[in-house]
């Protein structure tokens, strides 16, 4: 059983391709851990510099609540850039998958434990890899009391109170 948190540190990213007209670029990634999301701030370009969407900085943290019974179970953290779009459907610009599983584990064990942070490749729509993703995750495990309750969490702020 893992409880927790993951905290996700969205650096940059470099060398992402472009699909708007003109071949600008507005990038954001949606950061996806099971059934939790959460969406960075769009990198805008400035002054026209069309290479600067291909090359982001985000510089943002990301927190997912971790509580999971199950054992044996893959656990994947799923990074999904996106162009935005104004007038139309925001465009698919690549993915990056990372494999938590041990992360959490060796948190599990010793109370935190970190990947800094590290460039991902990006794969994009036809499965070939264009550009990096840099990310650093920290997992840090809930303290659980002796009785079992998690400390700073729900089951101890309902203690004492009265039905």
């Amino acid at each position: 059983m893992a409880r927790g948190l993951l905290e996700v540190h969205l650096v940059h990213a470099k060398g992402l391709s472009g699909t708007d007209f003109l071949g600008k670029v507005d990038p954001y990634v949606v950061v996806q851990y099971r059934s939790q999301e959460r969406k960075s701030t769009t990198a805008r370009v400035v002054f026209c510099n069309a290479d600067a969407g291909r090359n982001p900085s985000w510089n943002e943290v990301f927190r997912f609540q971790i509580n999971s019974s199950a054992a044996n179970v893959q656990e994947k953290l799923f990074l999904r850039i996106m162009d935005r779009d104004n007038l139309s459907r925001d465009d698919f610009l690549g993915q990056a998958t990372i494999n938590v599983t041990d992360l959490i584990s060796m948190g599990m064990e010793s109370g935190t434990s970190r990947l800094n942070p590290a460039k991902y490749r990006v794969v994009t729509a036809d499965n070939s890899y264009h550009g990096e993703i840099k990310i650093g995750i920290t997992f840090t495990a809930a303290k659980v009391e002796e009785d079992g309750a998690q400390v700073g969490g729900w089951v101890q702020s309902f203690r004492g109170l009265k039905v």
